[in-house]
C-alpha cells in the first residue's frame, strides 16, 4: 500500500502531502476526474460516496456526501479552477459541517517512469481552519483514501 508524507509545519496555513502510486499518471487523473471511479476511492471506507455534482472542467462544480451506516451524513464540495489532464487539478474545498472555511488545493500528477507521484497542497484560510483539519483526523481519512485508490488502480491496471 501507498505510504504517504505529510508537511505540517507549526503556525503554516498549509498541508503538503506525497504519494507515490504504483499506476501511470492518466489513470491516476482519471480516478480523479471520473465520479464513478471517484466514488470508489474517496474517504474512509466506512463511509458510501454519494456524488451530487461532479464537473471535472474549470469552472466545474463538484459536490460529495459521505454517508455512514447509521445514516450520518457529511457533505462536501467546491470548485475546479484548473484541471489540466493529466497534470494538474486546482479546486476549493468545503466541508459543509462547518461551512465558510474554504480551503484551495492544488493536486499535482508527475510521472515517474510507471508510477505517479501525487502531490497535494492545500492552503487554508488561516492557521486555526488548517490546525482543525488536522485534529479532525485528516491524516487516517486520507492514508485511507490513498490505500483505496491504490486498490482502483489495480483493478484498472488490471483491467477490471
Amino acid at each position: 500500500m501507498p505510504r504517504t508524507e505529510y508537511v505540517i509545519e507549526p503556525g503554516k496555513q498549509e498541508i503538503i502531502s506525497t504519494t507515490m502510486l504504483d499506476a501511470p499518471r492518466e489513470l491516476v487523473f482519471k480516478a480523479y476526474t471520473d465520479p464513478k471511479l471517484f466514488a470508489r476511492w474517496w474517504g474512509p471506507r466506512r463511509y458510501k460516496v454519494e456524488i451530487e455534482k461532479f464537473d471535472s472542467r474549470p469552472g466545474g462544480e463538484w459536490r460529495v456526501t459521505h454517508v455512514g451506516e447509521d445514516g450520518s451524513r457529511h457533505g462536501f464540495r467546491g470548485v475546479n479552477h484548473d484541471v489540466v489532464a493529466p497534470e494538474r487539478i486546482c479546486a476549493t474545498f468545503e466541508y459543509l459541517g462547518v461551512p465558510g472555511h474554504v480551503a484551495l488545493q492544488t493536486a499535482t500528477f508527475e510521472a515517474v517512469g510507471n508510477k505517479t507521484r501525487l502531490v497535494a497542497h492545500q492552503v487554508f484560510e488561516s492557521v486555526m481552519d488548517r490546525d482543525g483539519m488536522v485534529a479532525s483526523g485528516m491524516k487516517e481519512g486520507a492514508d485511507e483514501s490513498m490505500e483505496r485508490l491504490a486498490e482502483v488502480l489495480e483493478e484498472l491496471k488490471a483491467g477490471r
